[in-house]
């Protein structure tokens, strides 16, 4: 796996709770969710968003409704649920847990910190276990 194709489905993972928090913040047209998910390197594909939506809607996380534009045809205007906001509690507990434990494998590094300097690679050859059996 390259690093390209780990980065991509490491953003994916998290795609759907970030769409849910933008649509929390109040009512919000799909252009200007678009907007954000690509200045935070989220998302930089528009045609992975307009599915996702549609998914969250079906699910029931999510409303819409129609607003009139001054430059052209009406826009749909996205709002969460409250199904959608129970959702978004549990994903956002589930977030910090992932944080949490993330960290704590991230700060220890068989039993000692891992100097920044330090390589992975030079970290597992002081671990007796051999990983074939991890």
């Amino acid at each position: 796996m390259d690093i390209e194709n780990a980065q991509v489905q490491m953003r994916k993972g998290i795609l759907e709770f970030c769409i849910l928090h933008i649509i929390a913040r109040g009512e919000v047209y799909s252009s200007d969710i678009l907007k954000e998910l690509k200045e935070a390197k989220i998302i930089v594909v528009e045609g992975t968003l307009y599915p996702l939506l549609t998914r969250l809607r079906k699910a029931g996380y999510l409303d819409y409704s129609w607003k009139e534009s001054k430059s052209g045809p009406p826009q749909k205007h996205y709002k969460l649920t409250e199904h959608g906001g129970v959702f978004l509690q549990q994903l956002s507990n589930t977030w910090q847990e992932l944080v949490e434990s993330t960290s704590l494998i991230l700060s220890q590094a068989h039993g000692h910190t891992a100097h920044p300097t330090e390589s992975p690679e030079v970290s597992s050859q002081n671990d007796p276990t051999p990983e074939t059996q991890a």
